[in-house]
């Protein structure tokens, strides 16, 4: 049986009528399915708990990379369900890394007749208050702060949706906060047990997927399947520099220069000198001035093709 959790507010409202499009098509196929609509924040992680009990054996998002990182949050096993997307949100960073296809019909029907399936790791945030999953990934700094900005800013994200340049939400926050932002110190211990201390770091961000914030190409080797977080640190560098290698990003080649520095591992802690908001896939409700992140021990189970 297939679950179905749906954000009716993704793509800025237009998540309840792509719903009512891909129902017809269930209907016709005859398909044995439930259907479960989020309310409010967090919401979509009772669900999947709720879901995980229900008996189904296929969980379905409809909805952004927040929705998929709130479900995964939620799942009680991650051994016994199988995982599927269809992407409706304004980034869309996990449907991007995962390269599914941004069409809901199409989508659909790739998850009802499936052709291929990935395993994939989760990750794990943990602040010295709360442990939260992601799919996407998890920061804590400017990256943080755009993402809790950007989820305020709903007028600009309705308005850019609109005229299909939803990621670009991303983009004009980070312009504007980058400014004003005010880059501090950090100490990051990596699994091989060593630390090193970065001065005035605009972000730190660990990756299990290549992309964030609407299509920058963060960690670009970064791969789900190998069980290995990706970690980004932004540390030194002027708000020109910063100004001229953020369109590189999005092809992946800020990574040449000097004062990004990248590093593959189990784990790493984030120590800063300041508390600093942080996010898990873009929503950004909390603040720390400490985060490990890490990945979860279970792989799940992701219909791909």
């Amino acid at each position: 049986m297939y679950a179905f959790i749906v954000n009716p507010n993704s793509r800025s409202g237009l998540g309840l009528k792509i719903w009512s499009e891909l129902e017809q098509v269930l209907k016709k196929n005859e398909i044995d399915y439930q259907v479960y609509f989020t309310k409010r924040p967090r919401h979509a992680t009772e669900l999947a708990a709720q879901v995980s009990d229900s008996g189904a054996d296929t969980l379905v998002v409809l909805g952004g990379d927040g929705t998929i990182g709130e479900v995964v949050g939620g799942i009680r096993d991650l051994t016994k369900l199988t995982l599927a997307y269809i992407p409706i949100g304004s980034g869309n960073d996990f449907a991007r890394s995962m390269k599914l296809t941004k069409e809901p019909k199409e989508a659909l029907l790739h998850i009802l007749n499936p052709t291929g399936y990935a395993y994939i790791n989760i990750g794990l945030l943990k602040t010295p208050n709360v442990s939260r999953r992601y799919a996407v990934s998890s920061g804590i700094g400017f990256d943080a702060d755009v993402c809790y900005h950007n989820n305020l800013s709903s007028r600009l994200k309705r308005f850019l949706n609109k005229c299909k340049l939803g990621k670009l939400s991303y983009t004009a926050i980070a312009l504007h906060l980058l400014l004003t932002s005010r880059p501090k110190s950090m100490k990051i211990t990596l699994d091989d047990g060593k630390t090193k201390t970065f001065p005035k770091v605009y972000f730190v961000a660990a990756m299990n997927q290549r992309y964030e914030g609407g299509g920058f190409e963060f960690c670009p080797k970064a791969d789900p399947e190998d069980n290995m977080l990706d970690i980004i640190v932004v540390s030194g560098l002027s708000k020109f520099k910063i100004l001229c290698l953020l369109p590189t990003a999005y092809k992946g080649w800020h990574t040449r220069f000097k004062g990004i520095y990248t590093y593959q591992c189990k784990s790493a802690k984030i120590e800063s000198a300041q508390v600093l908001p942080v996010h898990t896939d873009g929503e950004a409700d909390l603040r720390s001035d400490a985060a490990t992140f890490t990945l979860e021990p279970e792989r799940i189970r992701f219909i791909c093709s």
